[in-house]
């Protein structure tokens, strides 16, 4: 069964590190509360595509029916390593207390979630093999929608939000950064561009923000700001300033994460080569799309009020 990070950090309850290591992992990237993840065994996961669907057909009397198979396209998603370490030198934790060492460990944490959430919207194989594809790279062809064709980028409207959500079997999430929020919860002020943001609270009672009731994540950069989804990516033409929208269909069988076990957290104690206290944290983990029509992007929205 896939369990969110939230959702497992409540079965480590015997580890105390551990689990609250993870839940820190989970309250610090929107997409990482919501995203479950499927223990497997092995470092990679085969599975299924849907291509297409069997034909159907109608027969006379003693006629036979022509035979019609669906399409499944084979995939394979191999597991990466993430993680790092984290020294506190004795010289601190000796003159401030054990505290401080927790507080350095919150902070690793951060960085660890908000890399990882890099990955997940930006990630490239091909660039460094270590890592996993993410969604820029893995959404091609009608699961890809352009704002407009403005030099710079276009104003996102309503209507093309309401198409590319169409594209996507089941949505659930939309993925943006905070800037392009921001626009949400200002055209709400306008009934007559977007009255329908209404509000509801996430598993820590951070309020989250809803567009025709489905949720808007946020993906926070490394110390909050917007550098994973800001308006630094290529238009249809002129300057490099656009960004993009992601709608997701998060679960079994759409978009979910993979693990071979949980996040480990590991305290090495005091190295021999340094006097310095040291926490590691290792994940083997990956993500698969397991639907055709699991996620779309829209891209090429410019730094401009969303419109009708």
């Amino acid at each position: 069964m896939a369990l969110t990070l939230v959702e497992a950090a409540k079965l480590n309850s015997g580890d105390i590190v551990r689990s609250a290591v993870i839940e820190m992992f989970a309250q610090e990237s929107d997409i990482l509360q919501v995203l479950p993840f499927e223990d497997i065994a092995g470092n990679a996961l085969k599975y299924n595509r849907e291509g297409s669907l069997p034909g159907i057909s109608f027969r006379g009397v003693n006629e036979a029916f022509p035979e019609s198979s669906g399409v499944l396209n084979p995939q394979t998603e191999a597991l990466v390593i993430a993680g790092g370490d984290l020294d506190v030198d004795r010289f601190i934790i000796q003159t401030q207390g054990q505290g401080v060492r927790a507080t350095h460990e919150r902070m690793k944490v951060k960085s660890l979630a908000a890399g990882w959430t890099q990955k997940f919207i930006k990630g490239d194989s091909s660039t460094n093999p270590r890592e996993f594809d993410g969604l820029q790279k893995r959404l091609v062809n009608a699961q890809v929608v352009s704002a407009g064709a403005t030099s710079g980028g276009a104003a996102l409207s309503l209507g093309v939000i309401d198409d590319a959500t169409d594209t996507v079997d089941n949505p659930t999430h939309y993925l943006m950064s905070k800037a392009m929020r921001r626009k949400f919860t200002a055209a709400a002020r306008t009934t007559a561009v977007a009255g329908f943001v209404t509000y509801t609270a996430d598993a820590f009672g951070k309020r989250i923000s809803n567009y025709n009731d489905i949720p808007l994540l946020v993906a926070y950069g490394a110390n909050g700001g917007d550098d994973i989804l800001g308006y630094d990516e290529a238009a249809s033409s002129g300057p490099a300033t656009a960004t993009s929208l992601y709608i997701l269909s998060i679960g079994p069988g759409r978009i979910q994460g993979i693990q071979n076990g949980p996040m480990d957290v590991r305290d090495l104690g005091e190295l021999q080569a340094a006097p310095v206290f040291r926490t590691r944290v290792e994940w083997y983990n990956g993500i698969v799309i397991e639907h055709g029509r699991a996620a779309a992007r829209i891209r090429h929205i410019g730094n401009l009020a969303l419109v009708a």
